[in-house]
């Protein structure tokens, strides 16, 4: 079980990936996310699900992205956050490196955003 749930959160953070490659991020997490969901980014803002909304419909696009060893942490039943580093790469930019929290809870049968937190790491892999 706790490998399916694995997989199936492990797709749901590519699909938001792709969705912030392809511009259509602010749609994406506006339906994932949890009507008192919030983001913790590693710029220091903390931001709601309405801001997240808003701020992603600007959002310049990723070229692409890498998770890296990715694992779970189950906190109860319903109640999981996937672990990972994340290497992310725009147009002409230095590679934003950093550690991903992203907490998930299953409301009526379907899997939900519920907190996503970055922490930047330096070239040498500790955080900063």
């Amino acid at each position: 079980m706790t490998e399916q749930i694995e997989e199936e959160l492990l797709e749901l953070e590519h699909q938001g990936w792709r969705s912030l490659c392809d511009g259509t991020g602010s749609d994406f997490y506006g339906a994932l996310m949890t009507e008192d969901g919030a983001m913790l980014l590693a710029t220091g803002l903390s931001m709601n699900r309405s801001e997240v909304i808003a701020s992603l419909a600007d959002a310049a696009p990723w070229e692409r992205y890498e998770i890296i060893e990715p694992r779970l942490l189950t906190l109860a039943d319903g109640a999981s956050t996937l672990l990972y580093t994340g290497r992310a790469f725009r147009m002409g930019g230095e590679p934003f490196v950093a550690l991903m929290a992203s907490t998930y809870v299953r409301r009526a049968g379907v899997w939900r955003l519920a907190l996503y937190q970055q922490t930047t790491v330096d070239s040498d892999g500790s955080s900063s």
